[in-house]
């Protein structure tokens, strides 16, 4: 077996390209059990993911959770697939071609391609694609706004035990987190106003964010902190006040403590309250399982439990425009100094023209 992946053709004729490699989470193929159990299998084993000792969570993974999970899951992606297959790939895939789009006239020789952390497209299979197209330098981009290193990292992970396997190592630049970015803020603030003008607007605002093990807090990830700046980012451009709004934490798994408050628990809360609500998942850049079964579906069933009345969710940003042009320009302030030379001509003597009006004025 040889040490390193087979090289690309090489042509001094061919122009170096620039890569921008969006990264996603993953999804499984189809939703039954069978699509789930690989699917689960490696992202389940994933040791940024799940840190307990190896040889114990074998036995529960293997002994427990891969012979019951599956079948669960299967039956919930059922209830959120459509009709072009995930939402998750479908709205990712969306979100490439936009990105694209927003490239092409400017930086033609920018290719952008997406990946899945866990399942396919995987990730050292779209790198080893993009460097057949003639890339040379890659922005990785993990589309989670929030650092994790249960997402983020792991996402990064992938890319660079794929480099390690390459014999001519491209120029790499990673994007750590963008929970704070003005550009994202302000998407966020257009889809919930653009929600309320149609919908109403509701007595609170729940923010509702993947949740981790506390532990992850104790022991350094940021992740809890950059939700809360997100949400208070946020707010400050609805208007909100501190009693108009809620941040909190989903998809809570085991025994041990997570990150607080729960989603459910606040729901419930709500519900019992009487209030009219708002539901946004500000952590997903894209719809999936845990925004459309886990809150539109048994968020809302737990609200209603409880006596809620009135339980709106807002979607994610998906492949809205205005989030398609702040990825665009985060991923151009990211990409500075490589871009000069994947520039069109016409937009460099544009440049320069520009410029040399600047000297003159000065």
């Amino acid at each position: 077996m040889a040490d390193f992946l087979p090289e690309p053709h090489f042509s001094h004729a061919q122009s170096p390209r620039i890569g921008v490699l969006l990264i996603n989470l993953g999804t499984p193929k189809a939703p039954t059990s069978s699509a789930l159990r690989p699917y689960l299998r490696e992202f389940l084993s994933d040791r940024r993911v799940i840190e307990i000792p190896r040889l114990l969570w074998s036995v529960i993974l293997n002994g427990f959770i891969l012979t019951t999970r599956p079948a669960k899951s299967a039956k919930k992606y059922t209830s959120i697939w459509l009709p072009q297959g995930s939402p998750l790939a479908v709205h990712t895939q969306r979100q490439t071609e936009q990105l694209a789009q927003r490239f092409s006239a400017t930086l033609p020789n920018v290719v952008v391609d997406y990946a899945m952390r866990y399942g396919q497209p995987a990730v050292e299979t779209v790198i080893q694609r993009m460097r057949a197209a003639g890339v040379t330098q890659f922005l990785c981009v993990p589309l989670y706004p929030q650092y994790a290193a249960s997402s983020s990292a792991t996402a990064l992970d992938a890319v660079f035990r794929t480099l390690m396997q390459l014999r001519s190592m491209p120029d790499v630049r990673t994007l750590r987190h963008f929970h704070d970015d003005a550009g994202y803020i302000a998407a966020l603030a257009a889809k919930v106003q653009a929600h309320w003008a149609v919908q109403g607007r509701g007595d609170k605002l729940v923010m509702s964010f993947h949740g981790l093990p506390r532990r992850s807090l104790d022991l350094g990830d940021p992740y809890y902190c950059e939700c809360h700046k997100t949400g208070r980012l946020l707010a400050e451009a609805l208007g909100l006040t501190e009693d108009q709004y809620v941040v909190c934490f989903q998809s809570r798994f085991g025994r041990a403590a997570w990150l607080q408050p729960y989603t459910s628990e606040v729901l419930a809360a709500l519900g019992r309250a009487g209030a009219s609500i708002d539901v946004l998942c500000p952590g997903f850049v894209a719809d999936c399982l845990e925004t459309l079964e886990e809150i539109a579906l048994e968020g809302k069933e737990t609200f209603h439990l409880a006596g809620g009345q009135r339980f709106a969710y807002i979607p994610c940003l998906n492949d809205d425009a205005a989030w398609v042009d702040a990825l665009a320009d985060l991923c151009q302030r990211h990409l500075a100094g490589w871009e000069t030379a994947a520039t069109a001509p016409a937009e460099l003597a544009a440049r320069a023209e520009r410029a040399k009006q600047r000297g003159a004025a000065q």
